[in-house]
């Protein structure tokens, strides 16, 4: 598993847009973090509302290969492209939307890609969490941040936390100036290896 941390000249960023709704206040708090990243860093972005992956089907332990579709096959290469990943997605009933969800569902089907060693290339890559609000209450998205904190440490993936804003009408996150304030160092932060609970205090991994 590699676990080093790349420098700028390596990195490369996935924005995963999950929102139901284009600019939304996520969207706007994830792009007011991007522009902050230095020049050269490639930044692809991906609206998973504009070209919706198909409901994730587990073929796993059925025989046969596993039938990718074109737009999976994107998403699969754009992902193992990327040094860091970043789940931009709104908190939709305490959690990730729809939309994140079933991309993350897609992971586990290309856990089982014979050749693909997914999880072994994810390890030790980046994976970040943005999210909009309507409370202010940030203990309220702690699901979220728990789904994003488990998905990585599962796959050997860095955490670099989840960036969290409040707004529910458009644009209304412009105005959390602690959000916008964050933002501006959201990347730059360090980003530990990902663990489940207790293994922080035991050292297992």
């Amino acid at each position: 598993m590699t676990t080093d941390i790349r420098d700028d000249a390596e990195r490369s960023f996935l924005f995963v847009l999950g929102s139901s709704r284009p600019d939304g206040n996520t969207e706007i708090l994830a792009r007011a973090a991007a522009e902050q990243l230095p020049t050269g860093i490639p930044q692809r972005w991906v609206d998973l509302a504009k070209d919706p992956l198909p409901d994730f089907q587990d073929g796993r332990h059925e025989d046969g290969t596993w039938p990718a579709g074109e737009r999976e096959e994107e998403l699969r290469r754009l992902t193992l492209e990327a040094t860091d990943i970043v789940i931009a997605s709104p908190l939709y009933w305490y959690t990730v939307s729809a939309n994140a969800k079933r991309y993350l569902d897609y992971w586990s089907g290309w856990l089982g890609v014979p050749g693909m060693d997914f999880k072994k290339r994810m390890g030790g890559r980046t994976l970040w969490g943005v999210t909009a609000m309507s409370e202010e209450d940030e203990l309220r998205a702690d699901g979220l941040i728990t789904t994003l904190n488990h998905s990585a440490a599962y796959l050997g993936m860095r955490f670099g936390g989840v960036l969290l804003g409040n707004g529910s009408r458009p644009g209304q996150v412009r105005g959390d100036e602690r959000a916008i304030t964050r933002a501006k160092t959201f990347f730059a932060r360090e980003a530990p290896l990902a663990r489940f609970p207790g293994e922080e205090e035991t050292g297992e991994r």
